[in-house]
């Protein structure tokens, strides 16, 4: 490796430069540079740059959010600090002075937490994880409630919801703690009277007429942005027919840029439908009535209570068989708990969606329920927003085209007549600015970086006139963490800059490079021949025969920077071959356990001892995880991982258990893989080295091809062993005779009885053709 050559690097990133102890001087040292250079948006020649002769014209427009949007984005951060709170007492001995609420608006906070606890991952408390999950959780649903309808936010507060429900009959109390608080409460109530209100108070009278109280009725909020965006797109156009802007060399097309694919499918159905109107919105003589997106929300709303409806049927179905096998194992135990089947004191249980179900007593399939209307209010409601004549006049998406006769029927746009929506995609973002050159840009979300680019664009092209709209919700989430953002970038500069004025680069000398070729020949030579050492003398490199499958890690890689030759081979016996004598076979911690669950070590620990003098069990652990073994005896709870030692569950006990089976294994403990590539390189020292030949060939029998010995992939395996039906004792004629699982799920119940059995077959054919819309 050449450390003199020639070599530049670049960033448009700097916040990465400003963690840690010395950031940019470490990164210049690892890189073997010597000179950096910082550009900023505030030096003056990438100011005079960028705004050049003619800079773009930018209009700036702050969206107020609605009363329903404020309330919704209030709870969720006072969720938001509650949890923070939380993790802060959990005391991981982390340093927690990021971890605030402004920090938590920043785009990558639940990743960095993430990053800090995963060192200690496995020691945390179950209640620490699932804060920290909940973090994610919460984040997410401020960036919907921006960006989704009020439709499809209450759709995913209900599946939220839905998942954070135990399995029936599970008496442990796992919920998530945000979901208690009134601040949640709040995030739904709110987020429901958005789409429909006038729900009937429980307990209330019912009039003799048989009519409700408070039928529902639709409500369906619009996002604010929706109309601001037609006011846009009309004034442009009127500015197009009004004050024609002389030709220049942009294409005259309004370009559309938005977060992400799922706002621009809102966006594109929004403008598409945005001037149907319904005969209740009350179209007066003369009067030309403002886009509405209430075409749309009916539909949305429509599709809402039928998925609503679907989902609790299938709800149902999943849980009735898990429920009648609890029901039946709670009948053999009978009265055996001191409570004699009632429930036990002092338990009191929350129900999401009204206080009135709490009496009813305990709910069945769990502890949070979601609040369910009456069959009669939907029907109300659904009778209110029931399909129209506009709804039949309105064309269907067209999906697949043949394109058939295709010059009679289509027609190429003119570019001044186009409308282009877009996500974000980065580096991506130039180049779509360059093909569409478009005169007006809205940017729907704020993003710095499209600004950046868009300021290059023009500076670039100063024939091409360019007008951005940039929209935000004012007061919002949205314009905080855009500000956070471009007060980061700035401070991570003004570090650079400070860092630079005082650093020292010390260029260091890596003592495992390949050295002078003689040195090298001389540090094989073995001078001490006393003892039974060996008297040799090589120039040839140590080899290492490696499993094609261990390439998948980082090892042999690490090998090859020790100036060893990797040789890859399809092994039959162990992982590693060092040595004629050696053979090594690793082991994450993870495949550790695994291998322990399905007995597959001990089959390979058997098989290393009948070919090989010095068979070694490697386990590997993850370099930026603590170097110990205990929590990975139990990781759910820390009464767990002090059990006895003859536990069968206790990984410790296991490793015992096969040193005793086999007293030739040596056990070899590593910390990283760049102490496993330090251990080879001290056991392969002063040793013979490995026949790749008679590595391959170890394990097989006469005239064995070893590419056709190699095992079926473990994933599709683990797979296969979780459908019901399927043992240990016929899952490898499944294996053998079935290709893949696409094939097992379409086989017929004769050809399963012929393979697995009658009461097998029945089980595996249920549980693939078997519809969760079944009752």
């Amino acid at each position: 490796m050449n450390k003199e050559g020639f070599l530049k690097a670049f960033s448009d990133n700097p916040e990465p430069f400003t963690t840690g102890f010395a950031p940019l001087a470490s990164m210049m040292r690892n890189l073997f540079l010597r000179k950096p250079t910082l550009w900023p948006r505030f030096h003056v020649t990438v100011a005079k740059s960028l705004e050049g002769r003619k800079k773009a014209e930018v209009i700036e427009l702050e969206v107020p959010m609605t009363d329903g949007m404020k309330d919704i984005q209030n709870a969720v951060l006072e969720c938001v600090e509650v949890s923070i709170g939380e993790l802060r007492k959990a005391d991981t001995g982390l340093e927690l002075d990021d971890w605030t609420l402004d920090s938590a608006l920043h785009k990558s906070f639940d990743v960095i937490i993430r990053r800090q606890l995963d060192p200690i991952w496995h020691r945390v408390s179950f209640r620490t994880r699932q804060i920290v999950h909940d973090l994610t959780v919460l984040r997410n649903i401020l960036h919907a409630l921006l960006t989704y309808d009020a439709v499809s936010f209450n759709q995913h507060l209900d599946t939220i919801l839905a998942a954070h429900q135990p399995p029936p009959g599970s008496t442990r109390q796992n919920q998530s703690p945000w979901l208690f608080l009134d601040a949640a409460n709040t995030i739904f109530e709110t987020a429901k009277r958005r789409v429909y209100s006038g729900k009937p108070v429980e307990g209330q009278a019912i009039p003799a007429s048989g009519a409700l109280p408070d039928s529902l009725r639709p409500v369906l909020e619009e996002q604010p942005k929706w109309s601001l965006l037609a006011e846009v797109l009309e004034e442009i156009e009127r500015d197009n027919y009004l004050n024609p802007i002389p030709r220049d060399d942009s294409n005259g097309t309004i370009l559309v840029m938005c977060s992400d694919q799922a706002t621009c499918r809102q966006l594109r159905e929004y403008l598409q439908n945005m001037h149907v109107h319904l005969p209740e919105e009350g179209l007066k003589d003369g009067e030309d009535l403002k886009p509405s997106a209430l075409f749309m929300m009916r539909r949305k709303l429509r599709d809402y209570l039928a998925w609503k409806k679907d989902f609790a049927r299938v709800s149902a179905s999943l849980f009735e068989e898990n429920q009648k096998v609890l029901d039946g194992f709670t009948d053999q135990r009978g009265n055996t708990n001191g409570y004699r089947g009632k429930g036990p004191p002092n338990k009191r249980r929350r129900i999401r969606g009204g206080a009135a179900a709490a009496g009813a007593g305990r709910p069945v399939n769990s502890s949070l329920q979601m609040a369910q209307d009456k069959e009669s209010q939907v029907a109300s409601l659904m009778a209110d927003i029931q399909p129209t004549d506009g709804d039949s006049q309105q064309k269907e998406e067209v999906v697949v085209d043949s394109l058939d006769d295709m010059e009679d029927y289509f027609e190429l746009y003119e570019m001044s007549d186009l409308l282009v929506i877009h996500p974000y995609d980065g580096d991506m973002d130039e180049h779509v600015l360059e093909e569409v050159r478009p005169r007006y840009v809205i940017m729907y979300e704020p993003d710095a970086a499209f600004i950046r680019r868009v300021e290059v664009y023009r500076s670039s092209h100063e024939d091409r006139n360019v007008r951005v709209y940039f929209m935000y919700y004012g007061g919002s989430v949205e314009e905080q963490r855009y500000l956070s953002a471009v007060r980061k970038e700035k401070d991570a500069f003004t570090r650079l800059i400070n860092e630079k004025g005082k650093m020292a680069v010390t260029l260091t000398v890596d003592g495992n490079a390949p050295t002078d070729p003689q040195e090298q020949f001389l540090r094989t030579v073995n001078t001490r021949i006393a003892g039974g050492g060996r008297l040799a003398a090589t120039a040839e490199p140590p080899r290492v025969v490696v499993d094609v499958r261990e390439f998948r890690s980082s090892l042999p890689s690490l090998l090859h920077g020790r100036s060893m030759v990797v040789v890859p081979c399809m092994l039959t016996v162990g992982d590693y071959v060092l040595t004629p004598t050696i053979c090594i076979e690793r082991k994450s911690v993870r495949d550790l356990i695994s291998s322990f669950k399905n007995g597959r070590l001990f089959n390979q620990a058997e098989t290393m001892l009948q070919h090989y003098k010095h068979p070694m069990l490697l386990i590997e652990f993850d370099q930026n995880k603590s170097f110990t073994l205990d929590p990975f005896t139990d990781e759910r709870s820390f009464e767990k991982s002090i059990k006895s030692a003859d536990d069968s569950k206790d990984l410790q006990s296991k490793i015992v258990l096969l040193t005793i089976a086999f007293p030739r294994l040596k056990i070899i403990w590593s910390s990283s893989p760049y102490q496993t590539a330090e251990i080879f390189a001290e056991l392969k020292n002063k040793q013979n080295e490995p026949d790749p030949v008679k590595a391959v060939q170890v394990g097989l029998g006469m005239g064995e091809d070893p590419y056709e010995q190699q095992s079926f992939n473990t994933t599709p395996q683990d797979m296969l062993r979780a459908v019901p039906g399927v043992t240990a004792k016929n899952v490898m004629r499944l294996i053998l005779e079935v290709e893949d699982l696409r094939e097992v799920s379409n086989l017929t119940t004769p050809e399963l009885d012929e393979m697995v059995g009658k009461e097998a077959g029945r089980q595996v054919y249920r549980f693939f053709n078997r519809s969760v819309f079944d009752d």
